[in-house]
């Protein structure tokens, strides 16, 4: 599933193509929305912001209309010159925004929708949402009032995926935080200090922000993915098992990682 750190980079290419400006033209070639007239309904209003909220992108338009992404485990965002080749077939295409020589692209949903403005303050699903790993300001007040409002007994791993806890946080940046600050993602909630939890969240910071602002390529993995590799830091072999209702494989050094 796409982390915060990749929305962020879509954002980050999105901008300057699409943000203060008209788009020449929308389309939405899925058909699941053909009845939608987004098209007519966002014909002349400009691009006003291009937001992200964890896992969430919003294309804000003038006159309170918001259309809102989220990528679940198989959609990506593209930006391409007019004309150039595309990174999946157009078949998988839901949204298609031409402006200029450039061409905004977003696949395999899951998730877009047309929203008003006020509709997104008070969606339940988006309130819920913790604070955003990739805030300019982070709020640690608040992730860390989420934090014990969970279950004491809850891995500290299996709560970082909650995105009501933290919202950005995916299965990679999981266990790659918790080996930066030398935490076992199998240690119960209530054994983690806020001091600790806030570790985590420095340590990951600025790994993710690379990422979102240079581009994926940045990130060189620690930990996941290692399984039986040796620690970069104390040498032991890297654990692998899965992990809480969802089942993610975890990744961590049982030798450093306490």
């Amino acid at each position: 599933m796409p982390e915060g750190d990749s929305i962020l980079w879509a954002a980050t290419r999105i901008r300057p193509v699409l943000a203060g400006r008209v788009p020449d033209e929308i389309t939405t070639p899925q058909r699941r929305h053909a009845g939608d007239r987004w098209p007519s309904r966002l014909a002349g209003r400009s691009v006003l912001r291009v937001d992200t909220h964890g896992k969430n992108l919003f294309l804000v338009f003038d006159g309170g209309l918001v259309l809102h992404s989220h990528l679940r485990m198989s959609g990506a965002w593209d930006v391409r010159r007019a004309g150039g080749r595309w990174v999946r077939s157009p078949s998988r295409a839901w949204l298609v925004i031409r402006c200029g020589e450039h061409e905004v692209i977003q696949f395999d949903g899951p998730v877009l929708e047309l929203l008003s403005a006020g509709r997104v303050r008070f969606d339940q699903v988006l309130a819920g949402l913790g604070p955003d790993a990739l805030a300019d300001v982070f709020d640690s007040g608040r992730f860390l009032a989420r934090l014990r409002s969970d279950d004491g007994g809850r891995a500290l791993g299996d709560a970082l995926l909650d995105q009501r806890n933290l919202a950005g946080i995916g299965n990679i940046w999981k266990a790659e935080g918790c080996w930066e600050a030398g935490l076992s993602p199998w240690r119960p909630l209530r054994d983690v200090s806020d001091e600790e939890a806030l570790a985590f969240v420095a340590a990951v910071r600025p790994r993710m922000l690379r990422s979102g602002l240079e581009g994926p390529s940045t990130i060189d993995a620690r930990v996941y993915g290692r399984r039986g590799r040796p620690c970069p830091r104390c040498g032991g072999a890297i654990a692998a098992r899965r992990q809480g209702d969802g089942n993610r494989m975890t990744y961590w050094c049982p030798g450093c990682q306490r």
